[in-house]
Formats: C-alpha cells, sequence, structure tokens
C-alpha cells in the first residue's frame, strides 16, 4: 500500500478534522469511536431503565446540548464530540450522526426518526478508496427546521433556518431558510409563508 502522507507530520485525527484524506481505522480514531459506542449504550440503557442520571452521559458523549434537548435512543454517532445540540431541539428514535466532521445542529429543532447525518465522504478513485482513505464534509442545520422520518442529509449540506425537509428526502446540496423541500434528490417545492400552515 502507497504512504500517501509520507510528507505530512500531522495525525490522522488532525488530518480529519482538517477536512483533508486521512485513515479511519487509525487506533486513535479507533479508540475515541469505541468510546462513545460505550458512552451512547450507557446514554440507551440508562434512558430505558428511568435513571434521571442519564442525560450526563449525553453530555459527555455530545461536544455541546443545549439546554431542554430532548434525545431518544438509541442515538449512533462515530465520535459524538463533533455535534452540537441548540436548546430546546427534539431528536425521535434512531438518529444515525456520523460526525467525522463537525455537525450542528439548531435550536428547537424537529428530527424525526431514523433521520441520517451522514459527514464521511470516500473517493471515487477505487486505488485511494482501496487504501482506506476517506475525508468529511461538515453538516449544519439552522435554527427550527423540521427533518421528516428517516431523512438524509449528504456531507456539506447546509439547511437554513425554518426550512421543512419531507419524509425520506435525501439532501444533497444546500436548502435555503423558509422552503419546503421534499424528494431523492431533495427539491425547493414552495416557500413558507406568513400563512403558518400546518
Amino acid at each position: 500500500m502507497t504512504d500517501h502522507f509520507a510528507d505530512d507530520p500531522r495525525t490522522h485525527r488532525e488530518r480529519m478534522l482538517a477536512g483533508d484524506l486521512y485513515i479511519g481505522d487509525d487506533p486513535e480514531l479507533v479508540a475515541r469511536t469505541a468510546r462513545a459506542a460505550r458512552l451512547a449504550d450507557l446514554y440507551h440503557r440508562q434512558t430505558i431503565s428511568g435513571d434521571p442520571a442519564a442525560r450526563g452521559w449525553l453530555q459527555d458523549l455530545l461536544g455541546e446540548l443545549g439546554e431542554g434537548v430532548i434525545v431518544r435512543p438509541p442515538l449512533h454517532v462515530d465520535y459524538g464530540e463533533h455535534i452540537r445540540i441548540g436548546a430546546r431541539t427534539f431528536v425521535n428514535f434512531g438518529l444515525t450522526a456520523l460526525d467525522t466532521a463537525a455537525i450542528t445542529i439548531g435550536e428547537d429543532c424537529q428530527i424525526g426518526p431514523n433521520v441520517q447525518l451522514l459527514t464521511p465522504t470516500h473517493p471515487i478513485d477505487p486505488t485511494l478508496r482501496r487504501d482506506k482513505l476517506e475525508a468529511a464534509l461538515p453538516i449544519a442545520i439552522g435554527d427550527n427546521v423540521w427533518l421528516g422520518g428517516g431523512v438524509i442529509v449528504c456531507p456539506g449540506v447546509t439547511i437554513g433556518d425554518n426550512t421543512v425537509i419531507g419524509a425520506g428526502a435525501v439532501v444533497t446540496r444546500d436548502i435555503p431558510a423558509n422552503v419546503v423541500a421534499v424528494g431523492n434528490p431533495a427539491r425547493v417545492i414552495r416557500e413558507i409563508g406568513d400563512e403558518h400552515d400546518a
């Protein structure tokens, strides 16, 4: 296998956080993902048992957890520490948030069941892919966004404030504020006006 990093003194974690190519099964990264899996499992089990201390495990797992946030387990993450969730956001069952880059979820959001927020990317070049190289692009979700059940948000996407993404949509590019978007790939079907549609 080619040494793609011979002239790069950075760790794979430093490369990952910079958005550059890195090796995902680097021992430091593997240890961090194992820690995240343990914390997510503890949060899940403690929530099911009704232990009021469960939120502490979630706070240890995530980079930032706003006041009044509800996350219904199970929750699946790569690291957890690169995820920020704003105040009063509700996350339903089964969120998969692969945070090899930053994932920011704004305040007052509604995240439906089985949503996927996917920051990892892989090279198109088959040789680089065979050599286990990957990279990542951040995801940013504005305030008061509603992601319907089963929505998939792809790497590098930003979704603007107040926007609604219909159930099952695959969001492959940025979506502006104050719109409704649906489909695969997601496309804007209308703006949200002052009529306060239900």
